[in-house]
């Protein structure tokens, strides 16, 4: 039977080639993308809704189907301020997480970040903790968290501080105890979700290291 899937963040690094990754597999015959701006794609499996995450109640009676994936998220820099920031990265996510909980929706994947911890003094750190921690109280059958370090890929947007941060995280990363934080593309993040999602599992939340996203991915998995 083939399935339905969600996805928010549809146009970011990750979502981008999620979308494409699902619009290819064959399990799913079906893909809702909720955005504020068209994808500009064209597929007979795709259904867009453009929506504005401020205002869920006109929307939320639409996130139905098997599995949401969620992979927004966005920069201070290009929020402008920690507010707005907040504002895409936690509240938007979390609204769209308990609608599909509450619409019956029974999988959830979510892309979170190393180093997410609620008790975190660093605001971004924090905040991915913050959410991560919320989500797994919703009434989902399954929950899955990915926390990967720094994002390689091409971006729509510049982000001159996250490409430094490539860079100088390809040579500290090779230093034994560093390589939890070496980079991993965003297409590798993108097929990883759909991997875990599925993989049968027992538990209700399973949370994905970086190393553990790798693994997904290794041939046989």
């Amino acid at each position: 039977m083939n399935k339905t899937a969600i996805v928010i963040g549809a146009t970011g690094l990750v979502g981008s080639s999620l979308l494409e990754q699902l619009l290819e597999d064959d399990h799913f015959d079906e893909v809702k993308v909720f955005h504020r701006r068209t994808t500009g794609l064209k597929n007979p499996k795709l259904k867009e809704y453009i929506v504005d995450f401020e205002n869920p109640a006109a929307w939320k009676g639409k996130i139905t189907g098997d599995v949401l994936f969620s992979a927004m998220g966005t920069t201070i820099k290009k929020a402008g301020s920690k507010k707005a920031q907040y504002g895409i990265d936690y509240t938007y996510q979390y609204n769209t997480a308990k609608a599909a909980s509450e619409n019956g929706v029974q999988n959830y994947v979510l892309v979170s970040s190393a180093g997410a911890n609620q008790r975190s003094k660093i605001f971004y750190s924090r905040m991915k903790g913050e959410l991560d921690e919320a989500v797994q109280k919703l009434p989902f059958r399954n929950i899955v968290i990915m926390r990967p370090s720094i994002l390689a890929g091409n971006r729509n947007e510049k982000r001159s501080g996250e490409q430094i941060g490539l860079v100088l995280a390809k040579v500290f990363t090779r230093i034994p105890g560093l390589r939890k934080y070496r980079p991993i593309h965003g297409k590798e993040v993108a097929a990883a979700m759909i991997r875990a999602f599925e993989i049968k599992q027992e538990e209700k939340i399973r949370i994905f290291t970086l190393d553990e996203i790798f693994s997904l991915l290794a041939p046989g998995v």
